[in-house]
């Protein structure tokens, strides 16, 4: 059995040093309010888990992969062997994050969205490659992995997008989003 890197003394502290900043941000731009400090905790909680859950474990004794290539952690062909439970998971996965990446960042179109949700799902492929291939990290990097994040985040926008056109809805939603929602396409 290899040692591994513990999760939770990473991903909370962290977390926690995340959730400080967010609410700085907010209380600096005279934006504080409890539905937003609850937007704000809620996407560091998120981000944790999806962290812990996506680039650990890591090995700290694991033999080293040196004479491995780089693309022995690496899939990129798209759908080629790609399980539906996987596409349905990582759909399911990035839901929350275009809701509250939506809730952040409401003054911006929602292709914005999308891009911020595709550049950290990419940011956690690029980590599970370079993990896998330094440190003995237990994920490959999978295009489909990132093709089907940033289709999660596309529902989640769109989720929101629908419930603020509920009656009544979207005043209660705008109480949570750090900024005006834009009126752009």
């Amino acid at each position: 059995m290899f040692k591994e890197v513990p999760v939770l003394p990473v991903v909370v502290p962290l977390a926690a040093v995340v959730f400080a900043a967010l609410l700085w941000h907010l209380r600096r731009r005279d934006r504080l309010s409890a539905p937003r400090a609850v937007v704000a905790f809620a996407l560091c909680v998120y981000v944790a888990g999806v962290v812990a859950n996506t680039v650990f474990p890591i090995f700290l004794d694991m033999p080293s992969s040196g004479h491995v290539p780089w693309n022995a952690h690496l899939e990129l062909v798209p759908l080629a062997g790609y399980e539906a439970a996987d596409a349905v998971m990582n759909i399911l996965v990035f839901v929350p994050l275009g809701v509250l990446v939506a809730l952040v960042v409401g003054s911006t179109p929602w292709w914005r969205v999308l891009a911020v949700a595709a550049a950290l799902s990419l940011a956690i492929e690029v980590t599970q490659l370079v993990t896998a291939h330094l440190l003995g990290g237990g994920h490959i990097a999978d295009v489909n992995d990132l093709l089907f994040n940033v289709v999660g985040a596309a529902l989640g926008v769109g989720l929101l997008l629908l419930l603020s056109r509920l009656p009544g809805a979207g005043p209660v939603i705008d109480r949570f989003r750090w900024r005006r929602p834009s009126t752009q396409p």
